[in-house]
């Protein structure tokens, strides 16, 4: 894969930014001042992303440990003096600016659980229950934020990271065993609207004014683009704000209404093209470490991607998740370039091999 003078996958970048400018032309067309803020947030976010993709990540292997202990004291102390909006408490304010912590450490745990995995190495059932002893307090704490959304992310993540690690499959049979039992408590600590919200997905026209009313609205605007969309700022879902939290959670439902089937593919020709460069670092690289987070770092974004995708178009509950490099919103987008700059510096590892190899 070619590269500048800094050493840049390009194989990553290239897709990345396609996303990135189908987002700000989605947001572009709903608010000029939101679109003023995501693009200053993408100049900050590439930045991050050169930064982190020239530094050497066995370095970062060794904090490990550091970066689990400090994400624990954030997000606690996130829930103890966070700003609340909108009945959750996820954000720190920083000179005016909002982080949400819950988004911005996901690159850096997946950096703390793939060396913790890559210092055991071995399939014990003592190895894989340590891991979900230490997401525990981590899940928990995004949980009570609430933030339903990044809760399921952070599970599902590390869940199917310990599957394709290779841990033996009755160890996964016996977990879900364990949070079936759990499940009634964890029906009773959740929020009206999250119920109404996984209700509604099993019963989507139950009541279209109310808990149905995101699912109908966003199906209406992905079903109404058709083939060439409606134009930029003439969808009539998104403009007229029934399709609620269009820049955020429904940016794919808006960028369909406006930009029709042609937009919607290539957003997920982008994404194809970004899981795949993601596989090739995996393949290539020679370093235990680097295979384990490609692989953590492909799972977190393809989760995210199915999840959002899936609320939009009516096959998932819609549980608060953002579409990486396309929704609205800094601390998503940053901690998306920060994982692909840490793909970026494991993949020169895989294409010295494979330079090796030519020769």
């Amino acid at each position: 894969m070619n590269r500048g003078l800094l050493r840049i996958d390009f194989g990553l970048l290239m897709p990345a930014l396609v996303l990135l400018i189908l987002g700000l032309t989605g947001i572009f067309s709903l608010s000029f001042e939101l679109f003023k803020a995501q693009l200053f947030f993408s100049v900050i976010a590439l930045f991050v992303f050169i930064f982190f993709s020239q530094v050497n990540h066995q370095f970062l292997k060794s904090f490990g440990t550091v970066i689990y202990i400090a994400s624990i004291i954030i997000l606690f102390l996130v829930l103890l003096f966070g700003i609340e909006s909108r009945g959750s408490t996820r954000w720190f304010e920083i000179l005016s600016f909002r982080i949400q912590f819950s988004e911005l450490l996901k690159p850096f745990l997946a950096l703390s659980l793939s060396s913790f995995l890559v210092k055991r190495n071995n399939y014990s059932i003592k190895s894989f229950f340590s891991v979900l002893v230490l997401l525990f307090p981590i899940w928990l704490l995004i949980f009570l934020q609430p933030d339903l959304g990044n809760a399921i992310i952070y599970f599902l993540v590390v869940l199917f990271l310990l599957l394709i690690f290779g841990f033996p499959l009755r160890y996964f049979f016996v977990s879900i065993l364990l949070v079936s039992a759990f499940l009634p408590i964890f029906w009773k600590f959740l929020r009206e609207y999250q119920k109404q919200r996984i209700l509604t997905f099993f019963h989507l026209r139950v009541d279209s004014l109310g808990t149905s009313y995101n699912a109908i609205q966003s199906v209406i605007a992905v079903g109404s683009g058709m083939l060439m969309g409606r134009g930029l700022g003439q969808g009539t879902q998104s403009s007229l704000r029934f399709l609620p939290e269009r820049h955020t959670d429904f940016i794919f439902a808006t960028l369909s209404e406006e930009l029709g089937f042609i937009g919607s593919i290539l957003i997920l020709i982008a994404f194809i093209f970004l899981f795949y460069r993601i596989f090739l670092i995996y393949k290539n690289s020679d370093s235990s470490f680097s295979k384990v987070f490609a692989q953590a770092a492909f799972f977190l974004l393809l989760v995210q991607f199915f999840i959002n995708i899936g609320m939009n178009i009516g096959i998932m509950p819609i549980v608060g998740v953002s579409l990486p490099f396309v929704s609205y919103g800094g601390s998503s987008l940053i901690s998306s370039f920060i994982l692909l700059g840490f793909l970026s510096s494991m993949s020169k590892g895989a294409d010295s091999k494979d330079v090796l190899e030519i020769k």
